[in-house]
């Protein structure tokens, strides 16, 4: 079975082709700048690209590119599109109905358009990706797999506010947290790597990228998650402010004589790493700037690891205890030096870090960083969310 992986933005396609016998990657690429007359293709085999700039009016236009380069000649990987089994979406929002991957039906579609207010940058963007390939690949059988859902597993006491009822009742303010894909994928291959079943084990997933989330998977369930009723709540990020007292928004609304929207504009984008340093969002260039003397940029790592390693510490809370804890994503994956000061003086959860280890881990594996006494097991996990959504879309049609 071929699934065709889709994660549609505003302006983009990424898609991968995954033949499931075997779990192998055939192709994979990006359309970018969708609607203007500088967009571009670049298709990727077995480590070589070729790109294609052409005008593209719309999503449809875009796939249709893609479904070409698939078949074509020269750099295709499938003779004909009749080998594609299933496509498998990556979408935003499940709101609070969805708990799991979703085939899509008239029913569905009509609930993602109302999701579209919890999601207004990025649910739009994934309602064009389905209908492009409902229009151009008419009779192929299309799949969700909601960011959301993993997380829906948590408690009601974990993703309710204090706030006003009628605000849930009404509107749906709650926490629904988000890179669910990624944190599922983390523990199950986590569980795997450790050779115990998932509903053995109390996990800590922490994804840390430019967007950044902490998870707390408790045999195998969600119970909690950083990330909010929108992905800036939660952990310092690249460009996000993550936790704050919210009071905070009407008190620079009026310093600074702003509307609502231009704060959180600077709370999405202009804060979290970026905002602290003045410099970047990129972890290698703040942290060669700390290495020069730059004193802000000290303090934006000091405080990236202090918050997540506040989230460890509450996790391990909530859970009763841990016995493993994945760092994943680009810098969870990429920065030794990072995951070091996270874990550091952690020792009275019962890890036994691994420094020698840490420092000498081997890119893209799953590479143990604890010692073999350690009561907490520290791994690095890469994650691979375009192969969980490929094997969450081969399980629905299979039931289907």
């Amino acid at each position: 079975m071929k699934i065709l992986v889709i994660n549609a933005g505003s302006s983009s396609i990424k898609y991968q082709l995954i033949d499931m016998d075997g779990e192998k990657l055939l192709a994979k690429g990006l359309v970018e700048r969708i609607g203007s007359s500088s967009a571009q293709l670049t298709h990727k085999v077995n480590g070589k690209a070729v790109e294609v700039k052409r005008p593209m009016k719309d999503h449809s236009e875009g796939l249709e590119l893609v479904l070409k380069m698939l078949v074509d000649k020269e750099n295709g990987v499938i003779s004909s599109l009749d080998e594609i089994s299933a496509i498998g979406h990556r979408v935003l929002h499940g709101g609070g109905k969805y708990g799991e991957a979703t085939l899509v039906t008239p029913e569905v579609m009509k609930d993602l358009k109302s999701f579209i207010p919890l999601g207004p940058l990025h649910m739009p963007a994934n309602i064009q990706g389905i209908e492009a390939c409902q229009k151009v690949m008419k009779g192929k059988k299309n799949v969700c797999i909601f960011d959301t859902a993993f997380h829906a597993t948590m408690p009601d006491y974990a993703y309710r506010y204090a706030v006003p009822y009628a605000w849930y009742e009404k509107y749906g303010v709650r926490k629904y947290g988000f890179h669910g894909t990624s944190h599922e994928y983390i523990a199950k291959e986590l569980a795997k790597e450790m050779g115990k079943d998932i509903s053995q084990l109390r996990i800590i997933s922490c994804h840390i990228g430019n967007g950044a989330s902490v998870a707390a998977v408790k045999y195998g369930k969600c119970v909690d998650t950083s990330m909010g009723f929108t992905p800036l709540e939660g952990l310092m990020m690249g460009t996000r402010s993550g936790d704050i007292d919210p009071a905070v928004v009407e008190f620079i609304m009026d310093k600074e004589q702003e509307n609502v929207v231009d704060v959180l504009n600077a709370l999405n984008k202009k804060s979290g790493l970026l905002g602290v340093t003045g410099i970047s969002n990129d972890i290698r260039d703040i942290i060669k700037a700390k290495e020069d003397g730059d004193d802000r940029s000290r303090l934006a790592i000091d405080m990236f690891c202090y918050s997540i390693k506040k989230y460890i510490g509450a996790y391990s809370a909530v859970m009763g205890g841990v016995d493993a804890i994945a760092f994943s994503a680009g810098t969870g994956e990429n920065r030794a030096d990072i995951r070091e000061q996270v874990m550091d003086g952690l020792d009275y959860l019962g890890v036994a870090f691994d420094n020698d280890e840490n420092n000498n881990f081997v890119r893209g594996v799953n590479y143990k960083i604890s010692k073999d006494s350690s009561k907490v097991a520290v791994y690095v996990i890469p994650t691979d969310e375009e192969m969980s959504i490929a094997r969450q879309t081969k399980a629905v049609v299979e039931r289907a």
